[in-house]
C-alpha cells in the first residue's frame, strides 16, 4: 500500500439530514461526483469532513459506503484525529478494517507531545497498522509544530510514507520538505488548494482540498501538468475567491455544504455542533461568489430531503 496518495484527492464533506442523521444517499452522490470529476483518490474524516463530530458508528458507515462506491477505482484515505496513541490505534484499526487504503494522521493535540513522543506515536502507528500513513502537519489547528527536520525523521519510520503540509507558508515548507525528505517520502499540499500551483512547482505530488469544486480544479491541474501555465493560472484565479471563502475558521464546513447543495450534490447543508450554519453576511458573500462563478449543477436535485 506504499505511496498510494498522489494527485487530486478531495476531502469529502459528511452530508447530514436536517435532523443531523447521516445522509448516505447524498454521500454516495458526492463520492460518484469525485470519480466522474477525475479525482485520483478520496479522503474521509479530514478537517473538511467534520470528523470531530462523528461517532465510531458514523465512521464505519461512511467508510463502508464510500469504499463500496469507489470499488477500488481510486485509493480511499481515512483521517485519524485522535487525542492519544490508544485512540489513534483504535481509529486506524477501524478504518483499515472498513476498507481504507491509507491513513492521514494528525498528531495528538490536547496534551501536546514532545518531538520524541511524536516519533514514538507515528512509529507505533506505522508498525501496528502496516498501512500507508500520512503525517498531517497542521500546526495552526493542532498547536503542535512539526519542523522540517522532525518530519524528515518521521518519514524514515516504517509505514510512514507521506506528509500533508498545511502549515503556512506552504510552498516554502513544501520545497524545504522535498529537499529534506528521505527516499520514498512524498509531500502533498492542503489548505483547500490555496497555493496548489506554487506547491506543485515546489515539488509536491498532490493536493487534498475540499470536495465542491473537484471538476474545476481538475482542469487547472491538467493545464499545469501540460505546461499550459497561463491557462492554469487563469483557471485557478477564477476559483480563488471560493477557495478563500471555504477557509474561514468556524464557517468552512457550512461554506462547503452550501456550495454542494447549490450544485445538487447533497440534500442539506446541515452541520453538527459545534459547527454552525452561515450567518447572513457570510451567506450573502458566498452567494455573490457563486453568482460570478456560475458553477454548473452536477448532481440530482431530487435528493432525499432536497433543497438548500
Amino acid at each position: 500500500m506504499s505511496n498510494v496518495v498522489r494527485g487530486l484527492v478531495p476531502v469529502l464533506a459528511t452530508p447530514f439530514q436536517p435532523d443531523g442523521a447521516l445522509d448516505l444517499p447524498s454521500l454516495r452522490t458526492l463520492t460518484e461526483f469525485q470519480l466522474d470529476a477525475g479525482a485520483e483518490g478520496v479522503a474521509v474524516f479530514g478537517m473538511a469532513s467534520e470528523g470531530f463530530a462523528l461517532t465510531a458508528d458514523d465512521r464505519e458507515a461512511i467508510l463502508r459506503e464510500v469504499t463500496a462506491v469507489v470499488a477500488g477505482a481510486v485509493p480511499v484515505v481515512a483521517g485519524v484525529g485522535a487525542t492519544s496513541l490508544a485512540t489513534a490505534l483504535e481509529q486506524a484499526g477501524q478504518a483499515l478494517t472498513c476498507g481504507a487504503n491509507a491513513l492521514m494522521v494528525l498528531p495528538p493535540f490536547l496534551a501536546k507531545p514532545s518531538p520524541g513522543q511524536l516519533v514514538e506515536f507515528y512509529g507505533t502507528l506505522g508498525e501496528a497498522t502496516g498501512g500507508s500513513l500520512m503525517v498531517q502537519d497542521a500546526a495552526a489547528t493542532t498547536g503542535v509544530p512539526m519542523p522540517v527536520p522532525l518530519l524528515a525523521e518521521l518519514g524514515g519510520l516504517a509505514g510512514v510514507d507521506s506528509v500533508k503540509i498545511e502549515s503556512p507558508p506552504t510552498p516554502t515548507k513544501c520545497a524545504a520538505m522535498v529537499a529534506a525528505a528521505p527516499g520514498g517520502f512524498d509531500v502533498l499540499g492542503g489548505q483547500n488548494a490555496l497555493f496548489v500551483l506554487d506547491e506543485l512547482a515546489a515539488g509536491s505530488v498532490g493536493t487534498m482540498p475540499a470536495c465542491e469544486f473537484t471538476d474545476l480544479l481538475r482542469v487547472v491541474l491538467d493545464d499545469a501538468a501540460a505546461g499550459r501555465d497561463e491557462r492554469a493560472q487563469a483557471g485557478f484565479e477564477r476559483l480563488l475567491p471560493l477557495i478563500r471563502h471555504g477557509m474561514q475558521p468556524g464557517l468552512a464546513w457550512a461554506v462547503h455544504k452550501e456550495v454542494l447543495v447549490e450544485r445538487g450534490l447533497i440534500s442539506s447543508a446541515t452541520v453538527r455542533l459545534p459547527a454552525a450554519a452561515l450567518p447572513p453576511a457570510a451567506a450573502a458573500g458566498l452567494r455573490r461568489i457563486l453568482a460570478r462563478l456560475a458553477l454548473p449543477p452536477v448532481g440530482a436535485r431530487q435528493l432525499a430531503g432536497g433543497g438548500a
